[in-house]
């Protein structure tokens, strides 16, 4: 019975995660449809959810996040032949 709950908890996280991607891609397609570069986008979009993050669950998990995120980076998750959506 647990393990069927995982996989639920699983698929409503993974539709979630979607459901944020799609959200977040509208606000990136509308930031460029303003004139607003990249950077300045990204860099507000980072502080956001940085400052999102600490409030709700502490800096130690928003620098947690940061330190996969930098990992990921380095390598190469995000380049576009490996990005999932």
């Amino acid at each position: 019975m647990a393990q069927g709950m995982n996989e639920i908890d699983a698929l409503v996280r993974e539709e979630k995660r979607l459901t944020a991607v799609d959200c977040h891609n509208e606000a990136w397609a509308e930031g460029l449809s303003a004139g607003i570069e990249p950077d300045i986008i990204a860099e507000a979009a980072l502080t956001t959810a940085f400052g999102e993050l600490c409030r709700s669950s502490g800096e130690n998990a928003a620098l947690a996040l940061l330190d996969r995120m930098r990992s990921m980076v380095e390598a190469g998750e995000f380049e576009p032949s490996k990005l999932k959506h």
